[in-house]
């Protein structure tokens, strides 16, 4: 049984009808089951249980095992010490509060003929995919403004973590994230740790030299070597690369890691690499210009340019600038006004996002088979957010449309 059901079980009431105890035999009584929580804490807030014969106002966590509440570590956290009950399937284990506190634990029965909430469960995609289909108004504007505002504050966490390690630079950890997608998913992880073993500031010294950054950047990621070195061009650069690392002290990241398959030449990591090289070369001071700019055709002009003649002049396309717009630039333009309580900063980075056309991979794809609307970026982050952080995490009860997809099921099986 998933954790999620059980807590299905116990939202809607479901054990109602049948005597409940916990472990220690005394009768548990049900007054409210108390708010669902959908952040971080216990399951529900403000319950109101009566055991035995004294009334207990708390908060109420589910666990399929007693002893699931060790393997998220609750007896260290704080925020689990006002539980008034543990709500089980199987107690396998006293719990405790961060105090050494005994908490009470109900092993939750129901009835047995709910199997159909399991099939529901496990039949969730095709159950949400037939009735968004029919009901394209479960998806409401205000559902979609919560995503999107979820999906920006999620990768402004992400930013925050970056900012943590790089010492609150703002420039290096940008650096970071647009080289992380400079690999455009597929080598997003080598492209990143690439650009953390290569400090901004080496690069930043050899601005003007474009050979000397290709150099350094190719070298670095471990793929020029002396057996890739097959062309004077390239022994050129590891000549160089071999001068600067020795200068830097540098050490290159795995080679291996990169990857090429099924993968057209303009998007093989040595061109992706040298058009990185040649946006360092032409932008200086991006981070401070993309924060002042608001314009979407001049930030794109940002990033329009071309790898070196060695690799035939490289462009990189529209659609791939817009990626990196919507995954680079404008988290940290949202990012940066948050940190620095510009509202209508903030305002903008929507704005911008609203007008760049949506995204186009097998998830968005998938929400326009059913009718979805999706036009633009806005919108494509916003079901991109729903399907990562609830459809795949099986957040069905956190998520508007299951939650109202599974009470219309269970309605519809009471009055069948």
């Amino acid at each position: 049984m998933p954790e999620l059901l059980l807590q299905y079980i116990w939202l809607k009431g479901l054990f109602r009808g049948l005597p409940q105890f916990t472990t220690d035999g005394q009768p548990v009584e049900v007054i409210s089951v108390g708010q669902h929580n959908f952040d971080q804490g216990p399951d529900f807030f403000g319950a109101v249980i009566r055991i035995g014969n004294i009334e207990w106002t708390g908060n109420v966590e589910i666990h399929v095992k007693a002893s699931d509440w060790y393997r998220h570590g609750h007896q260290h956290d704080k925020a689990y010490d006002n539980i008034i009950l543990h709500v089980v399937r199987k107690a396998d284990k006293q719990v405790y509060t961060t105090e050494g506190a005994a908490i009470a634990q109900c092993e939750l029965r129901y009835p047995e003929n709910s199997e159909y909430l399991a099939h529901l469960m496990t039949d969730r995609t095709s159950l949400c995919a037939q009735q968004l289909f029919q009901r394209p108004e479960l998806m409401d504007e205000n559902w979609r403004a919560i995503l999107l505002n979820d999906r920006m504050r999620k990768k402004a966490g992400v930013i925050d973590l970056l900012l943590a390690q790089t010492h609150n630079a703002w420039e290096q950890a940008f650096y970071i994230t647009l080289a992380h997608n400079f690999g455009f998913h597929t080598n997003g992880l080598p492209f990143e740790m690439l650009a953390k073993q290569t400090p901004l500031v080496y690069l930043q010294k050899h601005r003007n030299s474009l050979f000397q950054l290709e150099a350094m950047l190719y070298g670095q990621s471990g793929l020029l070597t002396t057996e890739s070195a097959t062309d004077d061009y390239r022994l050129r650069l590891l000549n160089e690369y071999t001068f600067l690392r020795k200068k830097f002290s540098l050490t290159p990241i795995n080679g291996t890691l990169w990857k090429r398959m099924r993968m057209r030449p303009q998007n093989f990591p040595d061109v992706r690499i040298a058009q990185f090289a040649a946006l360092l070369h032409h932008s200086e001071a991006l981070f401070n210009k993309i924060l002042e700019e608001d314009d979407l055709n001049k930030l794109r002009d940002f990033f329009a340019i071309s790898a070196s003649e060695y690799w035939h002049n490289a462009k990189i396309g529209r659609s791939a600038i817009d990626i990196l717009l919507i995954n680079s630039v404008i988290p940290y333009k949202y990012a940066w006004a948050q940190a620095h309580s510009l509202q209508i900063k903030q305002d903008e980075a929507y704005r911008l996002l609203r007008q760049i056309p949506a995204e186009k991979n097998h998830i968005t794809e998938r929400w326009k088979m059913l009718g979805v609307k999706i036009d633009n970026a806005a919108d494509s982050q916003t079901f991109i957010h729903l399907y990562q952080d609830y459809c795949i995490r099986h957040r069905c009860l956190n998520c508007e449309v299951g939650y109202q997809i599974f009470y219309v099921q269970e309605q519809n099986e009471i009055t069948a």
